[in-house]
């Protein structure tokens, strides 16, 4: 049952190997915090974990380094005096896949520094045995993205993890450890398992889960909640090369206060924390092993300075199923690319111009490439004041079975050319240099155009009462099993609808024809090869307004050469003043193996933002965002 406890402050103090490692000492050393947290699992590592720990499962001595994230150990060694000193738990997925390994780690180095934290770790996540059973009784494993069965996938599944939940976090923490590492559990799950412990939770208790789920998938991406990627980043000048990491009190209700500490720049404000909420969301339903937390009724609140309050979050069943990342190292597919650049007038001319010569070069074995892609990134300004202001990348990008069709082959010392060896993608592309349109260079810095083998990434859900998640104490050896949810529930698509009584736009008064981004802010992601990107607006008045004009059909105008025709879902949050939008595979595969430029889709929503609509003028008058 929820307790009358006061609430536990969890911070978050990374969501990727990215990040900076001065976090977790800082947070601990200069912020009054019970549990700190952090992420440092994306779907491209686990993809290159998976690989590498397939490699070791077959030959030990195959893998390249450990199976765990490299990076995370420069993150806590200066941190372990401060933890201890300060009395500070932390819970992280670095364990990748081999969270057991870690554990040993960080334990040694805790010995070696005379310090006594207690370290966790939890398994179970690994499931290519189950996957490899359930293919056998002809369950289709269906992609989560595309709806395709993994037969039509054309590679083979070598390593898979599924995502746990959190209840294993929290009983390592009951029984006693400092330190918890996690492999692939969800990315909110640290923190929901110190709030259980923390507050003597169960299963029973869906609402609180719910809160605590949402308010660690606000903090889960630290400095994305205080400024980073925020759309109003240009009123965030003041120190931001240091923002400061986001912290979450969740009460024993789940309803949840964020403030920020450890770094003087950035905010805790209703619009950076929005725009952390839909990053990575796929409508109303956020789906967890635990729990779905109903987030359309969510609301955000400012209580002070850097003090956000959230609310209104409701709790249901979990899904009888859970995700999983299944992972095939290609050495069947290979990827290069080429990179030209075009100077002055007439571009879309010489972008045909080139794109036709090349295609010509590989005429006899064009049909040896699984992905052939031309495109220009970037535009030239009219009547630039420098050179590189009129210049664009056009970008040749190119995926094969075939390994020997790319590759400029071995480099002489200091030329960076390449021996660039005949029937090449490098000499197919550089053998038009003299009869090239002009204004057009190439790169000379061939690396990128050597062929290298990729990995292919594919979401897919399996039941959760396949898999044991287990608890082991790394001092003791002892290992507890932690059961399933016992009550689930089956759920449809998300809900997807336009705007119900739409405004009267022509009521709004004059308009003026300006970028969507003027007035309204934003946040795109991606979760494998879906996008997902809302909208959103400060003030009251303009969330009819907002709602009215982002219909479906408007959306996609926005897009442009951009739509891909598959199937876009919309919703609202009227809580937050938001318009949501999933776009159903638009990413190309995911970052894994995407030919898209934005293989994450971060950039989405500026360039959403950047596109011009009638905004009416009371609105403009306020100030650009």
């Amino acid at each position: 049952m929820a307790t009358n406890k006061r609430p536990i402050r969890v911070a978050g103090a990374s969501g990727g190997y990215t990040d900076r490692q001065r976090a977790i000492h800082d947070l601990a050393k200069e912020c009054d915090v019970d549990v700190i947290t952090g992420d440092w699992m994306a779907e491209g590592t686990m993809v290159m974990h998976g690989a590498n720990k397939s490699k070791k499962l077959q030959d030990a001595n195959a893998a390249s380094g450990p199976c765990y994230d490299p990076y995370f150990l420069g993150t806590l060694d200066p941190a372990l005096s401060v933890l201890q000193e300060k009395g500070v738990k932390l819970a992280v997925n670095a364990g990748a896949s081999d969270a057991a390994l870690l554990a040993k780690e960080v334990a040694s180095r805790i010995r070696e520094r005379g310090l006594n934290l207690k370290v966790a770790y939890i398994e179970g996540d690994e499931c290519i045995d189950q996957i490899k059973e359930l293919r056998k009784k002809g369950d289709p494993l269906r992609n989560l993205d595309t709806g395709k069965a993994m037969d039509d996938w054309g590679f083979e599944p070598l390593y898979a993890q599924c995502y746990l939940g959190s209840f294993g976090i929290a009983e390592a923490l009951k029984k006693g450890a400092d330190i918890v590492i996690a492999g692939r559990v969800a990315d909110a799950a640290p923190t929901v398992g110190a709030a259980i412990w923390w507050h003597g939770w169960d299963r029973s208790n869906l609402n609180e889960l719910a809160g605590a789920l949402m308010a660690g998938h606000i903090i889960e991406c630290s400095a994305y909640a205080t400024g980073g990627y925020y759309a109003g980043f240009k009123d965030l000048m003041d120190n931001c090369e240091n923002l400061g990491f986001p912290i979450a009190a969740i009460e024993a209700s789940g309803e949840t206060v964020f403030t920020k500490g450890a770094g003087p720049g950035g905010e805790m404000s209703v619009g950076t924390a929005t725009s952390q909420l839909l990053y990575e969301i796929q409508g109303p339903y956020y789906f967890n092993s635990d729990v779905v937390a109903d987030i359309e009724g969510l609301t955000l609140k400012q209580i002070g300075k850097d003090e956000v309050r959230m609310t209104g979050v409701k709790g249901l069943p979990p899904p009888p199923t859970t995700k999983v990342g299944v992972t095939s190292e290609s050495g069947q597919l290979w990827q290069a690319e080429f990179h030209f650049f075009f100077a002055g007038l007439d571009m879309e001319e010489k972008a045909k111009w080139t794109e036709r010569q090349i295609r010509y070069a590989m005429r006899d074995h064009i049909h040896k490439f699984t992905q052939l892609k031309f495109h220009m990134v970037g535009s030239a300004a009219e009547d630039a004041d420098s050179q590189d202001a009129a210049t664009v990348d056009f970008r040749v990008f190119a995926q094969t079975r075939d390994p020997s069709i790319v590759g400029a082959g071995t480099s002489p010392a200091g030329t960076g050319l390449g021996t660039m060896t005949t029937g090449t993608f490098v000499r197919w592309c550089l053998e038009n240099f003299l009869q090239s349109c002009p204004g057009a260079t190439v790169e000379v810095d061939t690396r990128q155009s050597l062929a290298r083998p990729m990995f292919e990434y594919w979401p897919t859900i399996m039941p959760q009462d396949l898999f044991q998640e287990r608890t082991v104490l790394e001092w003791s050896g002892e290992s507890t099993d932690i059961p399933g949810p016992s009550e689930t529930k089956t759920y449809g698509p998300q809900k997807s609808y336009e705007p119900e009584q739409p405004a009267d736009l022509s009521s709004y008064g004059p308009t003026t024809r300006k970028p969507l981004g003027w007035v309204t802010l934003g946040r795109s992601g991606d979760k494998a090869s879906d996008a997902d990107v809302g909208f959103f607006v400060r003030n009251d008045d303009e969330w009819d307004w907002l709602r009215t004009l982002l219909s479906t059909e408007t959306f996609i105008k926005l897009l442009g050469k951009e739509y891909t025709k598959n199937r876009i879902d919309r919703c609202e949050f009227a809580g937050v003043r938001a318009v949501h939008f999933l776009l159903k595979d638009h990413l190309d595969r995911g970052s894994v193996s995407s030919s898209s430029m934005d293989p994450f889709g971060k950039n989405l929503c500026e360039f959403i933002r950047s596109r011009y609509v009638d905004i009416p003028n009371k609105f403009l008058e306020r100030g650009r965002v």
